[in-house]
């Protein structure tokens, strides 16, 4: 029963789920899920005909994967909001692949105990976690399913040469190469497929050498070259995607900054750090502790670790190409490693990391598959019991469940992952970043401001600190310190529209509001549709009495977001001050049919109420603020105001003491509690 292809997967799916449940009650990391879920508007708005269109058309973030981005918007449309559901359907998506590899490799190599070994290795193997655990990964688990269903169809097309009609072939054939354009469209680093597909038609397909009788021999040279070019050929169009996706993500890249350019990163040290990465991705692969995110470039690697590099790399590769003429699986397993990582191993560098785990999810598979399968020879050779080949497997997986389940606890909040990984490393300054940042979010901004301080320590050509540690200041109310930051932003930057608004809103806030609006119009001019800038600029303009120069920049802001109820509210004020009373009305209505809970515009409305001498409603509109904000002096002086004109004087009395209490110099409320002849509060 249990050699069931259906039972196995079965299991695999269980034990995928079993492992990794704990990741549902998990939230976003401070790293990358923010700008890429949490709080992307275009994600957020959900699956629409405009979401789809920015997915196919954005190199957002310096990517370009419109799968995966559909993915999370339909994440918002099923879960909301919330980490829940991406954290969900990333686990899915990992067991469903393992499944999926399971099934792969039984097709093409007809072991079902080998290739369920290496689907179960890869399903709760550690170094996947940070691929499962990090919603920012969607793009690896869908990718990866994606890699699965093609190798799958492409073993359906070339094991049915001789079986099948040609119209199956074919449509073997278009499933592979349609589910390999999906992989691209979520996540470009399948571009090494082709070359794997190639692997595969020498080991296990044999179709270099169909008419050899040894399933693990290599073929004849002779054979291999008379078949390599019509496996070539039938390849074609998955090389013209591979090629048309690198030169997408090129162009995203480059325009997202992403690229590190030769200046920054000379040639001879993406060549150190290529050969110590897969170094230290095998060492992680067999033994999986101190995983990090992320591990910091160090610039140059110490030349004994280089050279000691070199010579694994070299070394396993002479010895598997010699042990390879009677053990090709060696061969498609090893370069399988080699040849998936080429596009992040560090010679076009992407980011600041000098290597990442989640850059193994594919990779991994090719060591899985070599290991595997020596370990099933060796145990043939030495007629090894197959109780005791289980035994191993089992405890193999048992200590990799176990080890998965350590790792995975590190991904419950961003503060306990970034200190683990600071713990881990040195010179870590995208960890003092990422965790500045989640600090500042839970409002303690001074812990925040120090791991600032530090990264910027190690990294001070970082725009992005620079206006991290402003935003840090300016919540603080250290106006000129944040000023200061904000100006060293734009010194190393000065197209940061991000950083300029805010710089413009420091000065703001410090009393300069003419070389605010000086900033704000750059930026304007910049970036034309900035719909904040807008906002404040008409926030600052309102302060300069230029009422009317305001309202027509609130109007600029609602052309580019109609939904921000906040710029929508300022409006209403701004064109209550300009007396259009009605106008105004609409606007505060407007608010409260989008978020009836919206306290302010409650206010705003009461005030344009009774204006209007409609105190029964506008009492109502107060009555309401004040349940909503029980402090708020200004809708407690207004409820008080229109009690009095409803001649509830008891009432009105009431509540002007208790404005008297929250603001005991408020001038209106001591008027309006002398004209009513009421006592005066009871001092504190």
């Amino acid at each position: 029963m249990f050699a069931r292809p259906a039972v196995i997967c079965g299991l695999l799916v269980l034990a995928t789920l079993a492992v990794y449940w704990p990741v549902r009650t998990y939230d976003f990391i401070a790293l990358d899920d923010p700008i890429y879920v949490r709080d992307n508007p275009a994600v957020q708005g959900g699956l629409s005909l405009h979401g789809v269109c920015w997915a196919f058309g954005a190199g957002y973030a310096g990517n370009w994967h419109p799968l995966t981005w559909l993915s999370h918007m339909l994440d918002a449309d099923l879960f909301g909001p919330g980490a829940a559901g991406p954290h969900l359907v990333n686990l899915l998506l990992h067991a469903v692949s393992a499944a999926v590899l399971f099934l792969a490799l039984r097709a093409l190599t007809g072991a079902l105990w080998r290739s369920a070994l290496v689907a179960a290795l890869f399903a709760l193997h550690p170094l996947h976690v940070e691929s499962v655990a990090w919603i920012s990964e969607r793009k690896d688990v869908l990718s990866g399913l994606c890699w699965m269903l093609t190798l799958w169809a492409y073993g359906g097309y070339a094991q049915s040469q001789s079986v099948r009609a040609i119209g199956d072939r074919a449509r073997c054939y278009g499933l592979a190469l349609g589910c390999f354009a999906l992989g691209l469209m979520s996540k470009p680093m399948l571009v090494t497929l082709p070359c794997v597909l190639l692997l595969l038609d020498y080991w296990p397909l044999r179709r270099f050498a169909p008419g050899s009788s040894k399933a693990d021999d290599a073929p004849a040279a002779p054979a291999f070259r008379r078949a390599l070019w019509p496996l070539l050929k039938e390849k074609i169009p998955f090389f013209v995607l591979s090629a048309a996706s690198c030169a997408i993500t090129v162009v995203a890249q480059r325009q997202g900054g992403a690229i590190q350019p030769m200046a920054r990163l000379s040639l001879a040290m993406r060549i150190e750090n290529t050969f110590v990465a897969y170094a230290r991705y095998l060492g992680k692969l067999g033994w999986p502790t101190d995983l990090a995110l992320p591990y910091p470039s160090p610039g140059h690697w110490p030349l004994a670790e280089v050279m000691g590099a070199v010579a694994l790399v070299i070394g396993v590769s002479a010895l598997v190409v010699w042990l390879g003429r009677r053990s090709s699986f060696l061969v498609t397993g090893w370069f399988w490693f080699l040849g998936t990582l080429v596009p992040v191993i560090g010679l076009v560098q992407v980011g600041e990391q000098s290597l990442a785990d989640h850059y193994t999810y594919v990779p991994a598979i090719g060591v899985f598959i070599a290991l595997v399968w020596s370990a099933a020879a060796a145990g043939a050779h030495w007629r090894l019991p197959r109780w005791l080949a289980g035994l191993g497997a089992a405890v193999l997986l048992g200590l990799c469940a176990g080890q998965t389940c350590v790792q995975l606890a590190y991904w419950q909040t961003s503060e306990r992952l970034l200190r683990h990984a600071l713990a881990l490393t040195q010179d870590n300054w995208v960890a003092d970043f990422a965790l500045g940042f989640s600090l500042s979010e839970k409002g303690r901004g001074e812990e925040a401001i120090a791991y600032y301080e530090h990264a910027l320590a190690i990294n001070p050509g970082s725009t992005r600190l620079w206006k991290s540690l402003g935003d840090a200041r300016l919540k603080g109310r250290q106006y000129a310190a944040a000023i200061q930051c904000f100006q060293r932003a734009l010194q190393l930057k000065g197209d940061n529209t991000d950083a300029r608004s805010n710089l413009g809103l420091a000065l703001e806030e410090s009393g300069q509001r003419d070389q605010a609006i000086e900033q704000y119009l750059e930026v304007l001019r910049q970036a034309p549709g900035d719909a904040l800038t807008h906002f404040r600029l008409g926030n600052c303009l309102v302060g300069l009495g230029r009422t009317e120069e305001a309202v027509a920049q609130y109007q600029l802001a609602l052309q580019y977001e109609p939904n921000d109820l906040e710029v929508r509210n300022n409006l209403g004020v701004a064109l209550f001050n300009q007396g259009k009373r009605d106008q105004a009305g609409d606007q505060f209505r407007a608010v409260l049919r989008a978020q009836p809970g919206h306290a302010n515009a409650r206010c705003n409305l009461g005030n344009v109420l009774a204006t209007q001498q409609k105190w029964a409603e506008a009492a109502e509109q107060y009555a309401e603020a004040v349940r909503l904000t029980p402090d708020s002096a200004e809708a407690l002086y207004g409820l008080a105001r229109a009690l009095a004109r409803l001649g509830r004087r008891d009432e009105a009395i009431a509540e002007l003491n208790e404005v008297l209490r929250l603001n005991p110099a408020h001038a209106g409320a001591k008027q309006l509690l002398k004209a009513l002849g009421g006592p005066a509060p009871e001092a504190r």
